[in-house]
C-alpha cells in the first residue's frame, strides 16, 4: 500500500527545485527545459523514483520526466535527488489524465508504466493506465516510432492490458508472462522497488512493448 499522507509533503514539493511546478507551460518545449535536444522519455505513476533515477543516471543522453500523483510518495524520489542530483530527470506531481495537456503531440520518445494501479472493479476500467482510453491519450504524445512498455504482477490487468491493444489500434512488439525467466526480454531490465519485492517472492513479473 502506498503512503499517501505525509505532514508537509505538499509544502517540500513545492519548494524542490526537481519539481516542475508549471508543467503545461513547457508544453511542446521540453527540450528547452532540458537545454538539449535528447530524446524524452517519461514515467506514469513513477513511485519513489528508483527507476526512471537508474534509468537517468545509466543513460544521460536521454531526457527523462517522472509523473506521480501521491504527494508522499514524490516525496521519496524528491529526497533521493537531493543526495543524488541528475540533471537529465525531472518529477511532476499531477493526475495521469493530464499529460496531453502537459506534453505536446508527439514530443515524448517512450512512455514507460509501472505496476500500475489496477482498479479491479469494472467500472472503473477506465481508470487503468493500459486501457484504450489512456493509449488514446499516449497516442496523442507518443512519436511515431514511439514505444510503451509496462510492467505488473496483476494477472488480470495484463490480460485487461492486451485485450485492449487491438480496438485501441496497437500491436505487440514483446511479450512476456515471466520476465525474469525470459532471457531476451530481461536482458537491460532496470527494476522498480515494486519488482524487487514482487519477484523476491516467487512471483512471475509480466510485461509487453507496444507501438502502433
Amino acid at each position: 500500500m502506498r503512503l499517501r499522507n505525509i505532514t508537509g509533503s505538499r509544502e517540500m514539493i513545492a519548494e524542490s527545485r526537481f519539481v516542475v511546478h508549471e508543467p503545461q507551460e513547457y508544453k511542446g518545449k521540453w527540450r528547452e527545459l532540458f537545454g538539449s535536444d535528447h530524446p524524452l522519455r517519461i514515467e506514469i505513476g513513477m513511485g519513489k523514483g528508483r527507476f526512471i533515477m537508474d534509468l537517468a543516471r545509466m543513460h544521460p543522453e536521454i531526457n527523462y520526466v517522472g509523473i506521480e500523483k501521491y504527494s508522499s510518495v514524490l516525496l521519496r524520489g524528491i529526497q533521493k535527488m537531493e543526495t543524488d542530483p541528475l540533471p537529465n530527470l525531472y518529477f511532476i506531481r499531477m493526475e495521469a489524465e493530464e499529460i496531453t495537456d502537459v506534453f505536446g503531440r508527439e514530443e515524448v520518445d517512450r512512455i514507460y508504466l509501472n505496476f500500475s494501479d489496477p482498479w479491479p472493479k469494472d467500472r472503473h476500467a477506465k481508470r487503468r493506465l493500459p486501457s484504450r482510453e489512456f493509449l488514446k491519450r499516449y497516442d496523442e504524445i507518443l512519436s511515431k516510432d514511439g514505444v510503451i512498455e509496462f510492467k505488473t504482477d496483476n494477472h488480470d490487468l495484463f490480460r485487461f492490458a492486451l485485450g485492449e491493444l487491438e480496438p485501441a489500434g496497437w500491436r505487440l512488439l514483446q511479450m512476456t508472462e515471466d520476465l525474469h525467466h525470459d532471457e531476451q526480454m530481461l536482458s537491460g531490465n532496470v527494476m522498480t522497488e515494486y519488482e524487487e519485492k514482487f519477484s523476491a517472492l516467487g512471483n512471475p513479473i509480466y510485461k509487453y512493448v507496444i507501438a502502433r
